[in-house]
């Protein structure tokens, strides 16, 4: 099986061609940037195929983060995704953002909860945890820093701890240590590695991992009349 994954929740436009079970991404890029994704995002998709043997024909799947993240961003990626796999007839599925930060820190053994994060701005994260094995301790939504630390006091053990990733990492790291609960930065990354979404989208049931927005907030914009647009989670 052969997938397209591309992201642009985040501060960044990315994506890579990825073979199941192949060691490295046939073509990948990142492009980091703060605005400006759905201009970049098709010409990056054109050049990563034309440097695949067999080009879109090849493609078994598509896959793109679904947030949380810029509400613009993730509307930009999930339609991209949805028109190339309706184009192709092929299957489209959704990746977590934060799923995708946690993802490459699975490889080492660790003691307590990972918790990926991004910063949501105002004080405020976007928030998972997952405990060693894998499992979902604290599902994704938006928190304040020291409230996000404070709910997962209950599920760590004196001697562990909460090992952070992503951009929100700093702003638990010193809301952990007010609340006197050990904590580790193991990086703030400010958007997921593409490859890491790649392995993710491959492994995901697209039934229970539809290509659907996870926004967490409302929007920052408005429609006419003064009315918010539909949020999603």
């Amino acid at each position: 099986m052969r997938i397209l994954a591309i992201d642009t929740a985040l501060p960044a436009v990315s994506g890579c061609v990825l073979d199941l079970g192949a060691a490295a991404p046939l073509a990948i890029e990142t492009i980091p940037m703060e605005r400006g994704h759905a201009e970049a995002l098709l010409p990056l998709v054109d050049r990563l195929l034309a440097s695949t043997e067999g080009g879109f024909a090849s493609l078994n799947r598509v896959a793109a983060t679904v947030g949380p993240g810029s509400f613009t961003g993730i509307r930009i990626g999930l339609a991209a995704a949805q028109a190339i796999a309706r184009a192709l007839k092929i299957e489209a599925v959704g990746v977590s953002t934060l799923a995708a930060l946690a993802a490459p820190h699975f490889s080492e053994p660790f003691e307590g909860l990972l918790v990926p994060s991004v910063d949501a701005r105002h004080g405020q994260v976007f928030v998972a945890a997952y405990s060693a094995s894998g499992r979902l301790v604290l599902p994704p939504q938006r928190m304040v820093a020291r409230q996000a630390v404070e709910s997962l006091r209950d599920f760590i053990g004196e001697q562990d701890g909460l090992h952070l990733v992503g951009s929100g990492a700093t702003m638990l790291e010193r809301a952990a240590r007010g609340a006197q609960i050990g904590s580790a930065v193991l990086d703030s990354a400010v958007a997921p590695d593409i490859a890491c979404v790649a392995r993710l989208g491959l492994l995901a049931d697209p039934r229970e991992a539809p290509a659907r927005p996870l926004y967490l907030k409302s929007a920052d914009v408005t429609m006419a009349g003064g009315a918010a647009p539909p949020v999603e989670a």
